[in-house]
């Protein structure tokens, strides 16, 4: 009598078990890429002056705000209007800072002190809208000894502009509107934020950092979307184990 051999059938506690692991590994894997593309989508910066020092030769980011500075006689000092993310990627003044070449025509004067200023207002596409940037100048502001940073520029780059915050807003009346405002990485334009004002920025009273290593304000590490993504391939591994000891 023949009889017909029937397919073996999972056993309840195996399809139970089953199930749960692809559901969780489906909702990590699509975590995972929503993460992953919200954080590309969403990438941003800030539209502010930043602040630099020359050191002869180059540029270094500044890591003192300008009112707590106070440059020595033949310092050259920078500020850049520009959209950046972070000190990694902020715009340098594209003038050289040659004290020299600024200072030339203002002769050393007792009880005095010479500071060198490159003010580069950026380019049309990091202005906001409606407003076109003066073209980049320099000056040699000669000041009393003690005097800040912010007061040598005060002294030949007015109307300044400046936030309730005292974070510096405008030089020489540009921009006419907005102060470190972020904006936005898909179409350029800005948005209200109520985050700190980017690192390195010209705020007076506040010290800057050397470097804002986070970006976007969650540290160094790695991104949760990326950490996601390794944890459904840990999970895809194990699974496939689990399967090879059972076929055994």
């Amino acid at each position: 009598m023949n009889r017909t051999r029937r397919a073996p059938v999972p056993s309840p506690v195996l399809a139970r078990s089953r199930s749960p692991l692809v559901a969780l590994l489906a909702a990590l894997v699509a975590a995972s890429a929503v993460l992953l593309g919200a954080g590309s989508a969403e990438a941003a910066g800030y539209r502010y002056w930043s602040f630099w020092e020359g050191n002869g030769k180059n540029w270094e980011y500044a890591t003192q705000g300008p009112s707590l500075l106070r440059p020595d006689d033949g310092t050259v000092q920078g500020f850049r209007f520009a959209v950046s993310e972070d000190s990694g990627d902020a715009a340098q003044p594209r003038r050289a800072p040659g004290f020299g070449a600024i200072c030339a025509d203002t002769p050393a004067k007792d009880g005095r002190k010479r500071v060198a200023l490159v003010i580069d207002p950026g380019t049309s596409a990091d202005a906001p809208d409606g407003e076109k940037p003066p073209a980049p100048r320099t000056a040699c502001a000669q000041v009393a000894p003690e005097a800040s940073s912010a007061e040598a520029l005060a002294a030949v780059a007015k109307p300044l502009r400046y936030d309730s915050s005292a974070m510096l807003c405008a030089i020489s009346g540009y921009p006419e509107s907005g102060c470190g405002e972020q904006v936005s990485g898909e179409d350029g334009s800005a948005k209200p934020s109520s985050s700190p004002e980017p690192s390195g920025s010209a705020r007076p009273g506040d010290a800057s950092e050397a470097a804002r290593d986070d970006g976007d304000g969650s540290g160094g590490g790695p991104s949760a979307g990326l950490l996601v993504g390794i944890g459904a391939v840990l999970l895809l591994g194990a699974a496939a184990v689990v399967q090879a000891r059972r076929r055994r």
